[in-house]
């Protein structure tokens, strides 16, 4: 067993890299009234803006905010595109689902997702019983834009982002539809897509 110490986080135990490490979450005070009892996860492709606009939801209802793949690489105490060279993608979906359980267990908060987690069969059900699916959905041209901006993404290295975005919207997409809610997100400010979220909780 293997002690280590994540960028100034609380120790966390650590098998090869399966692990649970303490979480970090940002503290909002502004509120809407909307149910609180289980955790929103928000879901949906790479550049869609899940943790941006995460952030911002949490803020307005004044929830924590935690991003599961900071979690992953806190608790692997690697990059997220060093897992998938070192371990393969099988290794890191069993991972992020341990991780995105732990979350979901710990209280009810604002969690933003990677775009494969909601793919894997044990994480989408996971999800849909015990919090909130919330699909964030964007336009191609939204999301090439938005990718651009920054690197790191394993499933586009040395890749063409239109090519590769478009093949997984195909396969993606109607299982995000699963999700009991559906978000558009527009290019645009994400506060308006705050708000639309806020709207379709109250409902």
């Amino acid at each position: 067993m293997i002690l280590r110490r994540a960028r100034g986080k609380l120790p966390f135990a650590c098998r090869a890299w399966r692990c649970i490490a303490a979480g970090s979450m940002q503290q909002n005070h502004k509120s809407a009234q909307v149910p609180k009892d289980r955790s929103i996860i928000l879901i949906g492709m790479m550049g869609v803006g899940k943790s941006t606009i995460g952030r911002r939801l949490a803020a307005r209802l004044g929830m924590n905010f935690v991003d599961a793949d900071e979690e992953i690489v806190a608790a692997a105490g690697m990059s997220i595109p060093d897992i998938f060279e070192t371990y393969g993608e099988q290794e890191f979906r069993d991972g992020e689902r341990r991780v995105i359980a732990r979350l979901i267990e710990e209280q009810p908060r604002i969690i933003a997702t990677g775009g494969g987690a909601f793919m894997n069969d044990e994480t989408r059900q996971l999800i849909l019983d015990k919090a909130t699916a919330i699909w964030l959905d964007a336009d191609i041209d939204i999301l090439v834009e938005r990718v651009s901006r920054r690197e790191g993404r394993p499933l586009l290295k040395d890749k063409d982002p239109r090519t590769v975005l478009t093949e997984l919207a195909k396969v993606r997409n109607p299982v995000y539809a699963l999700a009991p809610l559906h978000i558009k997100s527009a290019d645009g400010p994400h506060e308006l897509t705050v708000e639309r979220i806020v709207e379709a909780l109250q409902q």
